[in-house]
């Protein structure tokens, strides 16, 4: 099959690898429907040492189930399922609290326990826990608009649905968001299915902006630093935001974040953090008793609900999808959203 591998910096290649078997009862193959690159991607794409062996690259994907260990029940050859950025046995003390991402027994896609899913087939361990169904939906049939929605269940509007979750976003609350990226986007609309009254994006780039708007943002902010500290500060009568969600994962948007949240506010993060240390004491975090929150997102806790508001028509997270590649044409796609003339890109088998 066909599989996605990075060398090092900027060095993305298509290699011909050998068909994942099923290695454990857990384990299931599930062929490509549509998987896609993740904002998360282009951290290696601009740090990645020179990696001989190769860095195996994708951890989202929709598909179709070709085969399934003894111990896997509750999916089947030929079912459509959603495969979660990390695996997990939805079974252990952090599942069953809704912390999927900390299971004992899960783990990450693209490392020794799993291959990375930008890729014809992949293995996904954990599958009795992991895979979810979708039901009554062809893929071979289905509308593009619907499997771009399905698709984003992965990783990218679940993600920024944590954010909110995590940070209690609730009707009525004033909120801002950290990035105008695909998962700056989901966090909009998520704030938006929360009730949120006020939801102030903080980006630069309309073309995206403009989207943010559409998913429910009431203003939009393109200052950076302190003078987009104190543009949120005026829309909000000096007070701050209750809740903000930051999807950028540098060091200038945590302290953005903590310069516009109010006190006894929440700031959630689901931007990977790309640094170690931030300040957390009186002048960032203490003196306005404001709590920081948000980590990987558990997609497998809010997959089911999700579904049916995707087929029911409620969202349409899809929308961030600006691009669509073949597999061959992979690392033109990582080029495009690393110089931005691309927001997401979709990637067909």
């Amino acid at each position: 099959m066909k599989a996605t591998f990075m060398y090092g910096a900027g060095n993305v290649r298509i290699e011909t690898v050998a068909d994942p078997v099923i290695q454990f009862p857990t384990d299931a193959i599930v062929r490509t429907v549509r998987a896609c690159i993740c904002g998360s991607d282009l951290h290696p794409y601009h740090s990645l040492p020179d990696t001989p062996g190769g860095l195996s690259m994708g951890h989202e994907l929709i598909g179709v189930v070709e085969e399934v260990g003894a111990e896997v029940k509750t999916v089947t050859k030929g079912d459509f399922v959603i495969v979660p950025f990390a695996f997990s046995d939805n079974t252990c003390v952090f599942c069953r609290e809704g912390f999927q991402t900390a299971c004992i027994h899960g783990g990450w896609y693209g490392t020794p326990q799993a291959a990375g899913l930008q890729a014809e087939l992949a293995r996904v361990p954990q599958a009795e826990g992991s895979l979810v169904k979708v039901p009554s939906v062809n893929p071979a049939a289905a509308d593009e608009g619907l499997l771009a929605s399905l698709l984003t269940l992965s990783d990218v509007y679940l993600t920024g649905y944590h954010a909110a979750h995590m940070a209690e976003v609730k009707p009525g609350q004033n909120v801002a968001v950290i990035g105008d990226g695909a998962v700056g986007l989901s966090a909009v609309l998520a704030a938006k299915q929360f009730g949120a009254e006020r939801i102030i994006l903080m980006g630069r780039h309309k073309a995206r902006t403009d989207l943010g708007v559409e998913f429910g943002a009431t203003d939009v902010i393109a200052e950076r630093g302190a003078d987009g500290v104190q543009q949120v500060l005026d829309l909000t009568n000096g007070e701050g935001v209750h809740a903000v969600l930051e999807a950028v994962g540098y060091l200038n948007a945590y302290e953005q974040a903590y310069g516009i949240v109010r006190p006894a506010g929440i700031i959630s993060r689901v931007g990977v953090p790309q640094y170690e240390e931030a300040p957390i004491g009186f002048g960032s975090l203490f003196g306005k008793n404001a709590r920081l929150a948000g980590g990987p997102a558990p997609v497998r806790a809010y997959l089911e609900p999700a579904i049916q508001q995707v087929l029911n028509g409620v969202i349409n997270p899809g929308k961030v999808f600006d691009r669509t590649v073949t597999l061959d044409e992979v690392p033109a796609g990582y080029a495009a959203m690393n110089d931005r003339t691309a927001l997401k890109v979709m990637v067909t088998p």
